[in-house]
């Protein structure tokens, strides 16, 4: 039941941005003077409206989104009155039509930020310092976490390590005597100065009796550990070829809090710097997302749902479903926020119909002017729309097959975060 309760409420606050993000644009559209005609909740069938000035306001039926009218967004409408030709959004200047289409997304950017401040000063704000990519850990100080189980076979699952079955031995740094927090010095005679070089020294030795030098509360001392025999891919290649190495049973501690909390003032800076690490990973993400669509396609037909694939408002619900029902909410919640940053980019992109298509338009026609103003040659005048169609029903179509393949990923394969 409470999964469910949270799907439902992770399906309103987005719903409920959605909403805020039109009225972003109605409201600053209302400020410059421009027409509103039209702000609904929803799509489809109304369910009811009523009018105040010379807006109507209503709900629609299927709640996917809303939608905000201005009249005359572009030179092609013909839906401008005679009477309200000179507050077509088109003819006020580019400056005040990029706040306009840019309030949409602004409004998302600051959902986003007073989620993380909130979240910042109540249950606390993931440590984004924290080494997280191969890189970042392998550049770790050589501080180590000691198993007491070590996997020796080789297996695309992670079953759970039990002594004695599947070929699993017990850890030769526990038996050895190493602690969790310990720092790794040299291995043989290799000096190790980071977690990298570490794994690299343990699997440059042979398996059997092997010098470790470590630092533990201030003091050096050395020890002797029987490195095990196991089957490992290369380390800078986990689907590369399975070899035997030597291996301690160790990896990398870190020495930092996962989850920091802040003071209300303190949260402050928190929460941009947090939003500003979201926006930097987003746009990563959004590059990546070409090379990952085969990966969604093969969790379609049977393979294991990559967690680093794209997920739609349906896959977003279903962990924030999971979230309340294992009581995390910080993981609702930063879903949340990390949802409304990449809505607010996504529609920035300068592409049509988003509203990031028309505001590079805007610019495009203003940069125009001035160059062939500069040149002393007649105005260009303003972009043909209808032009632009064929592009704009290349991007719809390719954006709705990308939202139906994420759907029927997040259905038929969703990411979970519990196993």
């Amino acid at each position: 039941m409470l999964f469910w309760l949270g799907c439902a409420a992770f399906a309103l606050t987005i719903l409920i941005s959605v909403s805020l993000h039109e009225l972003g644009h109605m409201i600053t559209g209302k400020r410059f003077g421009m027409k509103v005609t039209k702000y609904f909740v929803g799509f489809g069938p109304t369910v009811f409206s009523f009018h105040r000035g010379e807006t109507e306001y209503g709900l629609k039926l299927i709640p996917l989104g809303g939608f905000c009218k201005i009249v005359g967004m572009t030179p092609q409408d013909d839906d401008v009155a005679p009477e309200d030709q000179h507050r077509a959004m088109w003819r006020f200047p580019v400056w005040k039509r990029t706040v306009v289409m840019a309030a949409g997304s602004i409004t998302h950017f600051m959902l986003a930020l007073v989620g993380a401040w909130v979240m910042a000063w109540s249950i606390g704000l993931p440590n984004i310092h924290l080494p997280d990519t191969a890189e970042e850990q392998r550049a770790a100080p050589a501080m180590i976490f000691v198993g007491d189980c070590v996997p020796t076979l080789h297996s695309d699952t992670s079953p759970e390590c039990v002594v004695g079955q599947n070929g699993a031995v017990a850890g030769p740094a526990k038996a050895a005597g190493l602690q969790t927090g310990d720092v790794i010095t040299k291995v043989g005679t290799t000096a190790v100065a980071n977690y990298g070089q570490l794994t690299d020294a343990i699997r440059a030795q042979p398996a059997g009796p092997a010098s470790f030098e470590y630092v533990r509360n201030g003091q050096t001392a050395t020890i002797t550990v029987d490195l095990a025999t196991a089957e490992r891919t290369p380390l800078n290649d986990p689907k590369g070829p399975v070899s035997k190495v030597a291996v301690a049973g160790v990896n990398l501690e870190i020495d930092q809090p996962r989850v920091v909390e802040y003071s209300p003032l303190g949260a402050i800076p928190a929460s941009g710097e947090f939003n500003w690490y979201l926006v930097e990973n987003s746009i990563q993400a959004m590059a990546r997302i070409p090379q990952k669509i085969p990966a969604l396609w093969n969790s379609i037909t049977g393979d294991e749902r990559d967690p680093d694939t794209p997920i739609s408002v349906v896959g977003a619900s279903r962990i924030g479903g999971e979230a309340i029902e294992k009581g995390v909410p910080e993981v609702f919640w930063q879903v949340f926020i990390s949802l409304n940053v990449f809505i607010g980019l996504f529609n920035l992109l300068p592409l049509l119909p988003v509203d990031g298509g028309h505001i590079a338009i805007a610019w495009f026609e203003a940069i125009r002017s001035w160059v062939y103003k500069r040149f002393r040659r007649p105005d260009p005048g303003r972009v043909d729309y209808y032009k632009l169609m064929p592009v704009t029903y290349a991007v719809i179509l390719i954006g709705g097959a990308f939202t139906l393949l994420t759907v029927t990923a997040d259905i038929i394969n969703p990411i979970t975060i519990f196993k």
